[in-house]
């Protein structure tokens, strides 16, 4: 009798596991809606929030919202989430500067991307494309480099904020092109871009959402992507390597995390939905239009990638000296 109760118990386990509820007699997940954390509304990140968050709804028939947080690289948001009680109705959809980059930008982070959080997958990748005012005298990449090295001044850069991932993109250029830049800080992409078709900045490097649509309008004149192929999307935009200046390789990339302390049935329902979700053609084509690639992965790849991004991103800020307190 005690090998038969023990077998029962084990089944039943496993059926709470696949259900996506905590055994003991727990309500099922997800029994009201949850939230997904992520940065400013337009940016490329909310953008695949309200993808995920529609798809996750229509799976789970449970409203999905997305709760943007639009300042401080998103380490404002994630901090948020991390402190979230570990129920698997707060998730985050967190990005390289507020997983990877902030612990080498803050002396005093409010959280630790390791210890507080529990990855669940990478969800997309994508690169930046480098513009310029259509009013700016240049063609191409080399032209513009030209143009920047005869400047009397600084060339003044649109920025998504200090220590974002646009920031870090800009820096890299000038690092590699020897070319003097001024970041100008506004609060996310929408706003640097507006700033570049205002004329009160002279290039910026935003997320693909942020700043192609003004490109295809002619309101802005895109000179490379930081990727090393050319993107789908926008197949007459070369790589900056195409262009003549190797290296420039930066993609912004997000992931969804859970607080640490998370159940594992949970953490695998939502794992599987996002993942199940992500290897959808019609979840590709979307993320795709969006000049991203769809990246999902099991949780231990995810924690793996985020460590070598870590290391790689301490190196870029100690060379360019960049802190933010």
């Amino acid at each position: 009798m005690s090998k038969g109760l023990n077998i029962a118990g084990v089944t039943a386990l496993v059926a709470s596991f696949i259900a996506g509820t905590a055994p003991g007699g727990a309500e099922p997940y997800p029994s009201r809606h949850v939230r997904i954390i992520t940065a400013g509304a337009g940016t490329f990140h909310d953008v695949v929030a309200r993808h995920l968050a529609q798809h996750l709804s229509e799976r789970w028939k449970q409203a999905v919202i997305v709760e943007n947080q639009p300042v401080a690289g998103l380490t404002i948001g994630t901090a948020i989430a991390a402190k979230a009680a570990p129920d698997g109705y707060t998730l985050l959809l967190g990005d390289r500067t507020s997983l990877a980059a902030a612990p080498s930008l803050y002396k005093d982070l409010r959280y630790d991307p390791v210890k507080d959080l529990r990855p669940i997958t990478l969800v997309a990748r994508a690169p930046a494309i480098l513009a310029v005012h259509p009013k700016v005298p240049v063609a191409n990449l080399k032209e513009f480099i030209e143009f920047a090295k005869g400047q009397p001044d600084p060339v003044l850069f649109g920025s998504a904020g200090n220590g974002t991932f646009p920031h870090m993109t800009g820096l890299l250029f000038g690092q590699l092109a020897d070319v003097r830049i001024q970041p100008v800080q506004f609060r996310g992409g929408g706003e640097a871009a507006t700033a570049l078709l205002g004329g009160h900045v002279v290039f910026t490097a935003l997320s693909v959402p942020a700043i192609l649509p003004q490109v295809n309008a002619g309101q802005a004149r895109a000179l490379v992507v930081t990727s090393n192929h050319r993107m789908p999307g926008a197949p007459d935009i070369p790589t900056a390597s195409e262009a003549g200046l190797p290296g420039l390789e930066s993609e912004q990339w997000v992931g969804v995390l859970v607080p640490t302390g998370t159940s594992d049935a949970i953490a695998d329902e939502i794992g599987r939905r996002l993942v199940e979700i992500l290897r959808n053609p019609d979840m590709r084509d979307k993320l795709r239009a969006q000049g991203a690639e769809a990246a999902p992965g099991t949780p231990a790849e995810f924690a793996a990638f985020m460590a070598s991004e870590t290391q790689r991103l301490k190196r870029l800020i100690q060379t360019t000296g960049l802190r933010m307190d």
